[in-house]
């Protein structure tokens, strides 16, 4: 039993005696599965506070030696697993319960406490080469400097496989991001246990936790033999990246918190294959707190948020403001190279987001967007605080129109809809419909804070072009607004009451203010003209 060599449960125990915990054991039900084949090695990503070091702590109980961890798993969901399928594959829960020679490795102390970053690869393999030479005494020869060497003289003399996990691998590429070399040196230690002739020799399986996937060299991951699972796509993983919304509301109900409001707070993440998917530290601090707030900062501040956004380049800006306005923006993430320097592209940043959990990502559509309340806060403070200031321009103007039309000021309703439009729209295609469309969900991009929004909504005897529907913790009043083009902003309000528009509010049990909003654009003048009333 040592620090890295088939360590103690503690770390586990010490997991399950919080009063929050929520049994994610199943996960071992798949490297159980995988064990000893050729997809043993796995390497899951995924962001800050979303039970990373959790799991890797419970692979590490389940698998170790020096463990003796069955009590501990007795209640778990892959003990009860392995008695209702006695005959399926989790029924090996009992054969490879604390009987593997497990490796566990915390790359952040490592990082943390090297005197150089020039060192931390050789101190971690001294360390561990130490503990190896007490756990098997007389296997590895005098002077043997790489884990690699002493792990294959360890099973030429004993024939014992070694199970290996590592927590936040990419922490060197984190953190030392420009030193090239130690992450060369950091690369070949794992291709020599991971990418070798022996791997198979030497390795039972391997599990690894980070935030970024495995670093790419071109268009070729760096060890392909691992099965990646990630933001992008989680695969047969999706249901072990966070809380699931059955989680989520089973905890809403035990500490009395308004699931809606969770929702609306923490939802935003979300797989085909389980749904909708929470970030636990999130969770976590709402139940502890009792309080919906952002919990973001506590884990990743703005600040890198603010300079990658910073970095402007193509399309950022534009990307930014339209997802701030509550769309979905495509990209290609394929040019992204798994690290946080090679950034060439506005579609490389925005994929280290999704990785970073600052996005969500839709495989089927290949888009992104802004997945909650408490991250959007993020990104407002971001864009204000940033450098650039065509951003946070534009949120302040956006704050401006939503306080013009709750004081039913139409002329600067009209006035901030004429400025909005000028600047995000090119001249050929100004006169559009889309574009007016555009710029006034743009325009209304602060209404995300208060309202959901709806566009081409059925109600009444026809479609009303975008409703702004009060959250539950707002006191603002809804807003059905009607867009108009080459008419008149008193023909789009005759159009709401004509054909009964008001009677979407019922769908939604809302019963509280309502005010009508029409824009028009004419062609004509190049003028915006707006109309106002409270719904009666």
């Amino acid at each position: 039993m040592g620090v890295y060599v088939n360590p103690p449960a503690d770390g586990f125990a010490e997991i399950l005696n919080y009063k929050k915990y929520i049994d994610k054991s199943g996960i071992i039900a798949y490297t159980n599965s995988v064990l000893g084949t050729p997809d043993k090695l796995t390497c899951f990503s995924k962001p800050r506070r979303f039970g990373k070091s959790f799991t890797a702590k419970m692979i590490t109980a389940y698998y170790s030696k020096g463990a003796n961890a069955a009590a501990l798993f007795a209640g778990l969901k892959i003990a009860k697993m392995n008695l209702e399928q006695n005959q399926n594959k989790n029924a090996d829960f009992e054969e490879n319960l604390n009987k593997y020679d497990v490796i566990s490795l915390d790359m952040t102390p490592f990082v943390a406490l090297a005197e150089s970053t020039n060192e931390i690869v050789s101190d971690l393999q001294q360390d561990v080469i130490e503990e190896l030479e007490n756990e098997f005494p007389n296997c590895i020869r005098k002077g043997t400097k790489t884990l690699y060497k002493a792990l294959l003289q360890i099973n030429l003399k004993t024939g014992r496989k070694f199970f290996i996990v590592i927590d936040e691998w990419d922490m060197i590429f984190r953190e030392a991001k420009d030193n090239i070399s130690v992450q060369k040196e950091y690369i070949n230690l794992l291709r020599s246990l991971f990418k070798s002739n022996q791997t198979s020799q030497i390795i039972i399986g391997a599990y690894m936790t980070g935030i970024l996937p495995i670093k790419k060299y071109g268009t070729q991951s760096a060890l392909t033999d691992f099965r990646e699972y990630s933001m992008l796509k989680p695969g047969v993983l999706a249901e072990f990246v966070g809380f699931t919304e059955k989680e989520v509301y089973q905890l809403c109900q035990e500490y009395h918190l308004d699931f809606d409001e969770t929702q609306k707070w923490y939802d935003g993440y979300r797989f085909d294959t389980i749904g909708h998917v929470y970030c636990p530290n999130s969770i976590i601090e709402l139940i502890s707190m009792q309080a919906f707030d952002s919990y973001w900062t506590t884990t990743e501040t703005y600040e890198s948020l603010r300079d990658y956004i910073d970095l402007n380049m193509d399309g950022l800006k534009d990307a930014i403001i339209d997802m701030l306005g509550g769309k979905k923006h495509r990209i290609d993430t394929g040019t992204f190279q798994n690290d946080m320097t090679s950034l060439s592209s506005k579609d490389d940043i925005l994929t280290l987001l999704v990785h970073l959990g600052y996005l969500a990502y839709n495989f089927d559509n290949k888009e992104v967007f802004i997945p909650n309340e408490e991250v959007r806060g993020e990104f407002i403070r971001a864009v204000k605080e940033g450098r650039h200031q065509e951003l946070a321009k534009a949120v302040k103007i956006s704050d401006a129109l939503l306080d013009a039309t709750l004081r039913l000021n139409e002329a600067a309703v009209a006035e901030i809809i004429q400025t909005i439009h000028l600047a995000e729209i090119s001249l050929q295609n100004y006169n559009n419909e889309q574009a007016l469309r555009y710029v006034v969900l743009m325009a209304y991009l602060s209404c995300m804070d208060h309202y959901l929004r709806f566009e081409e909504i059925a109600g009444g005897r026809g479609y009303l072009d975008i409703l702004f529907l009060p959250r539950k913790s707002s006191s603002k009043p809804a807003l059905l607004v009607e867009l108009k083009w080459n008419k008149s902003a008193g023909k789009a309000i005759s159009q709401i009451k004509e054909k009964q528009y008001g009677m979407i509010m019922q769908k939604y049990d809302y019963t509280g203010e309502l005010l009508l909003v029409g824009l028009n654009y004419s062609t004509k003048t190049g003028k915006h003209t707006c109309k106002i009333e409270r719904y009666i």
